[in-house]
C-alpha cells in the first residue's frame, strides 16, 4: 500500500524576535500561514528494516542530512517499528528559500508514517516529535494559520486568512537561517511587528490591513548581507503588491494580492526580473 501526503510551504506574515533564550535559541513571535505551493511525498512499507529516500530533486540529500530521513528515523525509533519504509519526495518548494520546505516535508513524513503504520497518534504527539527535528515542524504538522512563540514550537491556531493570492519570487541564492540569527542583535531592533493589530485584522478578515501590517525583523540583516534581496522587494512593491515581505530569513520575497485580476500582471512583470516565480492561493 502506498500513501501520499502534501507538504505545503509557509510564509511569515509577521516575524518578531523578543529575546535570547538560555538554550541559545532566540525567543520569537511569528504569525504564519500555509500557501498552495507544495511538495508531495509517498510512503510505502517494506520488509527490510531500512529507510529508502528517493527524490526528483538533484539538490536535496537522501540521507540523514534530509529532514524527511530524520523524521522517519525518529518515528521508527520512538515507536519501535521494525518494518522499513520507502519514501519518494517530489520537490516543488524551492530549497533554502525561507518557506519551510524541509520542515513541511518532515511534518508530512510524521503524518504519513502515522497513517502508514496505523498508530493513530494525535497532532499534539506528532508536534512533540516535530520539536526534536526543527522549530518550524510543529506548525507544519497542523498547518493553517497560527501564531508561534518560544523558539517557534508553541503553536496557537488562528482563523483562516480571507481569500487571496500570493506571488512568490526567489533569487538564485541560498541564505543560511543560522547565519542571519547570528548576525541579528535583537536588542537593537528599532521597530517590532504590530502583532495585536495583525491578530485583529485576521479576526476581521481585513485583507488590506493584513497586507499593510506585514513585518519581518530579519529583513534588515538579510538585506545588509544580500542587497539583491532588498532590490527584489523594491521591484515587487513597484509591480503593485498590496503587501510585500521577505519570508523567514530569505531569500524569498512574497507579495499579497487580493484580486485575481492583479495577480498575473504582477506575475508577468516579475518573470522578466526573476526566473523562479510562483502565483498561488493562500490555503484556507
Amino acid at each position: 500500500m502506498k500513501l501520499w501526503e502534501k507538504a505545503p510551504a509557509k510564509i511569515n506574515l509577521t516575524l518578531d524576535v523578543i529575546g535570547k533564550r538560555e538554550d541559545g535559541y532566540h525567543e520569537v513571535e511569528m504569525i504564519m500561514t500555509m500557501i498552495d505551493l507544495a511538495d508531495r511525498l509517498s510512503f510505502e512499507a517494506i520488509d527490510e528494516d531500512e529507510i529508502i529516500l528517493e527524490s526528483n530533486s538533484g539538490i536535496v540529500p537522501n540521507d540523514e542530512r534530509n529532514l524527511v530521513y530524520k523524521a522517519a528515523k525518529l518515528f521508527k525509533n520512538t515507536h519501535s517499528i521494525t518494518q522499513g519504509v520507502r519514501i519518494y519526495l517530489e520537490k516543488r518548494i524551492p530549497v533554502a528559500a525561507g518557506l519551510a520546505g524541509g520542515s513541511s516535508d518532515a511534518a508530512a513524513t510524521l503524518r504519513g508514517l502515522n497513517r502508514l503504520f496505523a498508530l493513530h497518534l494525535t497532532d499534539e504527539e506528532l508536534m512533540q516529535m516535530g520539536e526534536q527535528i526543527g522549530s518550524d515542524v510543529p506548525f507544519c504538522v497542523v498547518g493553517g494559520t497560527a501564531i508561534a512563540t518560544g523558539r517557534g514550537e508553541k503553536i496557537k491556531k488562528l482563523p483562516s486568512l480571507p481569500v487571496g493570492w500570493v506571488i512568490i519570487a526567489k533569487l538564485p541564492i541560498s541564505v543560511s537561517t543560522s547565519e542571519i540569527y547570528r548576525e541579528l542583535n535583537w536588542e537593537e531592533i528599532k521597530e517590532h511587528p504590530k502583532t495585536t493589530a495583525m491578530l485583529e485584522a485576521i479576526d476581521n478578515q481585513d485583507f488590506r490591513k493584513i497586507a499593510r501590517l506585514l513585518h519581518n525583523v530579519l529583513e534588515d540583516v538579510t538585506f545588509s548581507l544580500y542587497p539583491s534581496v532588498k532590490h527584489l522587494k523594491e521591484q515587487m512593491l513597484q509591480f503593485g503588491g498590496e503587501g510585500v515581505l521577505m519570508s523567514g530569513s530569505g531569500p524569498t520575497v512574497f507579495s499579497l494580492v487580493s484580486k485575481e485580476s492583479k495577480l498575473y500582471r504582477s506575475y508577468n512583470a516579475l518573470r522578466g526580473f526573476c526566473n523562479e516565480v510562483y502565483a498561488v492561493r493562500i490555503l484556507r
